[in-house]
């Protein structure tokens, strides 16, 4: 295996993950370095006494020693501003 090279690695570099970890579905991988991670949950609405379903969608880097791909289920963790919309990174591939 080639050697990490991508300095915002939180796994290989000294990016230091901090805040929530989040277990999600990969959408989308088009964008370079970057996939976005949906997660779904439930809200409970006191009106209807039912849980409505919602989805979230976070961009997170994707490390080339990761390569996380459209499918895989990923862990992410929130790290430091990395770019204008990403404050997330990929930590590993759950399956």
């Amino acid at each position: 295996m080639a050697e990490c090279t991508d300095p915002r690695c939180a796994v290989h570099h000294g990016l230091a993950p901090r805040g929530i970890q989040i277990t999600g579905r990969v959408v989308s991988d088009k964008a370079k370095r970057t996939v976005i991670v949906e997660t779904d949950f439930a809200r409970y609405m006191y009106k209807y006494e039912r849980f409505l379903r919602k989805r979230s969608r976070v961009p997170a880097h994707n490390p080339e020693c990761i390569n996380a791909k459209a499918g895989n289920v990923v862990n992410i963790a929130e790290t430091r501003r990395l770019s204008k919309t990403k404050s997330f990174v990929v930590t590993g591939i759950v399956k």
